[in-house]
């Protein structure tokens, strides 16, 4: 009895993952995970902590609502991983409260704007591999990027040459949108979907007309010998 009732007094925010350490900052709780050889997110965070480090570790991928029970939270480092795939609800339920984000360093080409457009979090976003396209471009317009890295945010693969290995702020202070790029992509896809919807329209409509015309002509060539007929038959 007395095993269990000390279960039942154990709040549930207390208990701390294996492989970190868990501890307090600024009378806040703090989860330490670094350099901890981790592949993935712990399952067990304590849901009151406020600062997560889980820099330099083996993590690929941040799956969704990875830290939506952790309602405190207010800075997440995530630097230094091979974080490869970002889910478009990754930081669902974190939005609002959190104040640092970092994904620097790790093999990030692309990213759902959705998952980072939410947040009012200061990005660190330097040292991966991005491929520069429209999202990159409204996340680094819209989106409150740590301003001391954002000249790391360097183009690995662009849609042209002579932007690879270009800082992307760059790039677009040169006059490119990649937007615009992609508008122009679907206003001709757009195009090509119309006039093949016109081109079907016109073809039935032809073969409606001269569907009517050879009936009438049939019904013509009949009604025209009828008088003969009974000519014949007086």
């Amino acid at each position: 009895q007395a095993f269990f009732c000390l279960l039942l007094c154990i709040p549930w925010g207390s208990s701390c993952p294996p492989s970190c350490q868990c501890t307090e900052r600024a009378g806040a709780k703090a989860v330490l995970c670094s350099s901890r050889h981790l592949e993935e997110i712990p399952k067990d965070i304590p849901r009151d902590v406020v600062f997560l480090k889980l820099d330099a570790n083996s993590i690929t991928r941040i799956p969704s609502n990875a830290f939506r029970h952790l309602s405190h939270l207010e800075e997440i480092d995530l630097s230094r991983n091979a974080i490869e795939n970002i889910d478009r609800a990754a930081f669902k339920g974190v939005a609002a409260g959190l104040r640092t984000l970092d994904l620097s360093s790790n093999r990030i080409r692309s990213i759902p704007k959705e998952a980072l457009l939410a947040l009012n979090a200061k990005l660190r976003l330097a040292n991966n591999p991005w491929h520069c396209e429209c999202a990159l471009q409204e996340v680094l317009w819209e989106a409150r990027l740590d301003p001391d890295s954002v000249q790391d945010i360097t183009c690995h693969t662009a849609p042209r040459d002579e932007y690879v290995g270009k800082p992307l702020l760059q790039v677009l202070d040169a006059g490119v949108n990649f937007c615009s790029v992609r508008q122009r992509t679907m206003d001709v896809a757009m195009f090509i979907t119309m006039f093949g919807w016109f081109a079907m329209v016109i073809v039935y409509v032809i073969c409606y007309v001269r569907h009517n015309r050879e009936g009438a002509c049939r019904h013509g060539d009949y009604l025209r010998s009828l008088p003969s007929t009974q000519a014949h038959a007086e």
